[in-house]
């Protein structure tokens, strides 16, 4: 459903000298300097999946969506969204996605939420008792009648991102984009749209990109992984293959005995590890998995412990993409041009 192929976006920055001197000479001759955003990217995502585009800031995702979506032209390679190359068919491309940008609107700013929808219904050409089905849809989990009949300029960001996740599903699209989708929701909210989005996902076999530096969206939506870093994809698949890259397991548990004795055993009897006393006196033990295994852990606890209560919880996500991209460092690509 969509498909990228050495897919590169490169921008053209001014350079400019410091100074009056500096600023003068600007007028006669200036340089450019050409950041590459996006390089090389090349992926493929199936219909009816829902998978998770993420990286650090300036990481080079919303370039990508803004390519996938038709917003920019790439400075070369392909990409394919339902068989549409999106910036040469942009109308076509329009039809059948659903785009929500945190920063841009798809409402008109003066008009009340209601009547947005009813001029997205005339553009899209929605069939009554779609509409009529998706509206309920939307009334049921995200309330839009709060909403009233406000300008989309007097509402909060949180009210407006529930307009704008409505207002992208609002026609059935194949293919939804997402970029930060719950910024401004509360606890709620962000519980909402999340089974919005897999409702939709399950009905109508909707493929999702989502972009987001919520771990909780994340977790809760997808069930692929692709992590950008400095414009290159540099790890793809399931999240459960995400996270077992982590370099560091974890396990909690309980015992009768102090807990001060048991972090000292734990350090000295398990290279590497580490131990410290949580909530409610149980005991967090760390262990690099270059060194042991969940076994060997386990056993090393039930032999050196009167274990009551033990569990292993999967890996942190934000630590394991914090380790992602600090293993990549910093290779932004630029050259100066004429």
């Amino acid at each position: 459903m969509i498909v990228t192929e050495n897919l590169v976006k490169e921008f053209k920055v001014a350079e400019r000298k410091p100074g009056l001197v500096g600023s003068l000479s600007t007028l006669f001759s200036r340089e450019h300097r050409v950041v590459r955003a996006v390089s090389g990217v090349s992926f493929e995502i199936p219909a009816g999946t829902k998978a998770a585009y993420i990286g650090a800031n300036g990481a080079g995702k919303s370039t990508t969506v803004k390519m996938l979506t038709g917003i920019m032209t790439p400075t070369s390679g392909r990409a394919l969204v339902a068989g549409l190359e999106p910036y040469r068919e942009r109308r076509r491309n329009a039809a059948h996605i659903g785009v929500v940008f945190g920063q841009r609107s798809q409402l008109w700013w003066d008009l009340p939420v209601p009547d947005s929808f009813r001029i997205l219904r005339r553009i899209h050409e929605i069939p009554d008792a779609v509409y009529r089905r998706n509206m309920a849809l939307f009334q049921e989990l995200l309330d839009l009648d709060a909403l009233g009949n406000t300008p989309v300029r007097q509402l909060s960001l949180g009210q407006r991102m529930r307009a704008e996740v409505a207002a992208c599903l609002v026609h059935d699209p194949k293919v939804v984009f997402l970029d930060e989708p719950t910024v401004g929701l509360d606890l709620v909210l962000k519980e909402a749209v999340r089974r919005l989005v897999n409702h939709v996902n399950a009905e109508l076999g909707t493929t999702v990109l989502l972009t987001s530096h919520d771990m909780g969206d994340i977790s809760a939506i997808c069930d692929q992984v692709l992590v950008v870093n400095h414009g290159e994809v540099v790890h793809r698949g399931t999240m459960h293959e995400l996270l077992r890259t982590a370099d560091t397991r974890a396990v909690l548990f309980e015992h009768h005995g102090g807990p001060e004795q048991a972090t000292e055993l734990i350090e000295k009897g398990l290279a590497g590890a580490t131990a410290e006393v949580v909530d409610g006196g149980r005991i967090k033990v760390e262990y690099p998995v270059a060194c042991w295994t969940a076994r060997q852990v386990m056993g090393f606890l039930l032999d050196h412990f009167d274990v009551t209560d033990c569990v292993a919880p999967e890996p942190d996500l934000e630590m394991v993409l914090r380790r992602i991209y600090a293993g990549q460092g910093h290779r932004a690509q630029s050259r100066v041009v004429a």
